[in-house]
């Protein structure tokens, strides 16, 4: 049989970029590989924030978060147009402090919740199965029982005290290297973390690091951003990959 000339041939598909079905298993396998995590308030030092994210992405970090109590509703949403844009440039994930219904707003990644903000399960409800979420632990007991809660990530700490989180005691390395034995999930270490001390947080256990004024305030926080994620990155290259 002939072909018919005025047959038409068949339309080519789109490409797609990241498919909507594989969302939640595109952003945990970026979570697997995020080593640095830059939390940053939506207007640093009262500056745009895209050149100090952009600094971070560029040098290592894998997650960005928004955490900012004191500015505007509106200025909030314009710098998250900002974070959303520069994670998806780099591959990272964006992550919005505290509140569920302001990241679906925001269109994150997901959210961190404290111990005394939403519970997780209801941040899940709230979020759908595809969504990342963190919570914080600040004791043994409390990164023992994230391991059964609803979440992807912890945070673990303050290390030392930070201004960043008035009134919440240092916890020192001894945590960190009782969740290196215990923590089955992917855990951050977090608190007064910086390129002076980052060594030894790494020498007790810690693979990934969670910092706010190691490169928000740094001079150069490029360099700031490469100090910490090459300190970590070593750490795990010596481990075979794990961690």
């Amino acid at each position: 049989m002939s072909a018919d000339p005025t047959a038409q041939p068949p339309r080519a598909q789109p490409t797609r970029l990241g498919p909507p079905e594989g969302i939640g298993d595109l952003r945990r396998e970026r979570l697997s590989w995020a080593r640095l995590y830059f939390v940053c308030d939506a207007q640093p030092h009262g500056e745009d924030p895209e050149p100090l994210l952009h600094a971070a992405l560029a040098n290592g970090a894998g997650m960005i978060e928004l955490r900012d109590r004191e500015q505007p509703a509106g200025a909030v949403r314009r710098s998250a147009a900002t974070f959303r844009r520069l994670a998806d440039t780099f591959s990272a994930l964006f992550i919005v402090n505290d509140d569920p219904r302001l990241a679906q707003e925001l269109d994150a990644d997901g959210v961190h919740v404290g111990q005394d903000d939403m519970p997780p399960a209801e941040a899940r409800e709230i979020l759908g199965p595809d969504a990342i979420i963190g919570l914080s632990t600040h004791s043994p007991e409390q990164v023992e029982a994230a391991q059964g809660e609803p979440v992807d990530y912890i945070s673990v700490g303050p290390i030392w005290e930070t201004p960043t989180k008035k009134g919440r005691p240092a916890t020192g390395l001894d945590l960190i290297r009782s969740a290196a034995g215990a923590s089955r999930l992917p855990w951050f270490a977090i608190g007064g973390i910086d390129a002076g001390n980052a060594a030894d947080v790494v020498t007790a256990g810690a693979r990934r690091l969670c910092v706010v004024r190691a490169i928000r305030d740094a001079h150069e926080p490029g360099d700031a951003a490469s100090a910490l994620s090459a300190r970590v990155e070593a750490a795990v290259r010596d481990d075979g990959g794990r961690g």
